[in-house]
């Protein structure tokens, strides 16, 4: 492979993959801490319609009408769910999975109705995402990483991404401290005048922007996947608030260039003239880091403590 061949092929869907990754380990850190992993999964589908909708009342697929519409799909999602729970008093998984069925469906039916499906917003894209077809077609030398008029060129997808990110990494570090109180003690957060509500909703706008940045990239299954997997190995593995995030986001991004490097590497080694889907070999090794720090764990909770300084 020739170094035009990376940039123009290869560097578009890595940098899509760990911004994707490290984007969604960060806040997947706050949903596992809050036993909430499921309200990830349930905005990830309920972005669905939104997004649709976005495209279907501007006609075209730019990013802020898309990212607009999936971001009050995901404040009305979030808000049934609280409705449905407290109306039919059912424990939250039946309420969150009751919502997010229902949207999601809604969002497929929508699809075929608005014409989506003309513009390869379809089924495939939904579920798997596009990560091999983001191309950089000015990316031909070395320079063009450091020409505006190159840049600009960069697919859509990667300009929303890292917008996402940039306002992601601003808002967890601002609110640092009010989001590891309403993490670990929200009764004590609303005790001393935090506005835990609040921060619960803006935890919820945040994944559901993350959601949108990364669904057509990468998929809602693997959206899912990187909503969980690198937070929970990381909750496995430490007891530090810091490590837990971080390395959520860090293990995040890594999976997400680990998966999309070896998609193609791998079947060949095996003598196997294809490639695999980067998103279900970035969702596979998620799975396999959880299995490991979930043997690993055993091991380190029999570990002897270290001995006190002299």
């Amino acid at each position: 492979m020739t170094l035009q061949d990376f940039l123009m092929l290869d560097l578009p869907p890595l940098l899509a993959a760990m911004l994707a990754g490290g984007t969604c380990g960060l806040l997947g850190s706050f949903l596992v801490l809050r036993r909430e992993s499921l309200v990830g999964d349930a905005l990830s589908h309920a972005v669905l319609p939104g997004i649709v909708l976005g495209f279907a009342i501007t006609g075209a697929r730019s990013g802020l009408p898309m990212l607009a519409g999936a971001m009050v799909a995901g404040v009305a999602a979030v808000a049934l769910i609280a409705v449905v729970q407290k109306a039919a008093r059912l424990d939250p998984g039946a309420a969150i999975g009751a919502v997010f069925t229902t949207f999601f469906a809604i969002g497929l039916v929508l699809l075929e109705v608005t014409g989506a499906r003309s513009v390869d917003l379809d089924l495939d894209c939904v579920l798997f995402g596009q990560l091999e077809t983001l191309v950089w077609v000015s990316g031909r030398e070395p320079g063009a990483l450091f020409d505006p008029a190159a840049l600009a060129t960069l697919p859509r997808q990667l300009g929303l991404l890292a917008g996402v990110a940039v306002a992601v990494a601003l808002a967890v570090a601002v609110f640092w401290r009010p989001i590891k109180l309403a993490c670990f003690d929200p009764g004590y957060a609303r005790a001393i005048g935090l506005p835990s509500r609040s921060i619960e909703l803006g935890l919820a706008l945040l994944v559901a922007a993350a959601a949108v940045a990364a669904f057509e990239a990468v998929g809602s299954i693997l959206v899912v996947a990187l909503l969980v997997c690198p937070a929970a190995a990381l909750r496995l593995m430490t007891d530090r608030y810091t490590v837990q995030v971080l390395g959520g986001a860090a293990l995040g991004a890594a999976l997400g260039a680990a998966g999309y490097a070896l998609a193609g590497p791998v079947p060949a080694a095996l003598g196997l003239d294809l490639a695999l889907n980067a998103a279900g070999v970035i969702g596979t090794l998620g799975g396999l880091v959880v299995a490991v720090a979930a043997l690993v764990r055993p091991l380190r909770q029999d570990r002897p403590p270290a001995p006190a300084p002299a």
